[in-house]
């Protein structure tokens, strides 16, 4: 399974990260960006650390599970 995280700094200088189960792909960076900065100026995220205040970084995670047959 594929996730997106779009990770952000909070005023504390955390990173807070949502994920995004299989998003549509390609992936258009330029769309994540825009997509990211919107959500912080329109402060649509609580954080326990104050509000969002910078992109920190965006990325792609890729899990396998497999499991073990008994």
């Amino acid at each position: 399974m594929k996730t997106l995280e779009l990770r952000f700094s909070n005023e504390d200088e955390r990173v807070v990260t949502l994920s995004i189960d299989n998003p549509n792909e390609p992936i258009d960076p330029d769309a994540v960006r825009q997509v990211m900065e919107e959500i912080i100026e329109t402060n649509a995220v609580f954080s326990t650390g104050g509000d969002l205040a910078s992109i920190h970084s965006a990325r792609i995670v890729e899990r396998l599970v497999e499991d073990i047959v008994w």
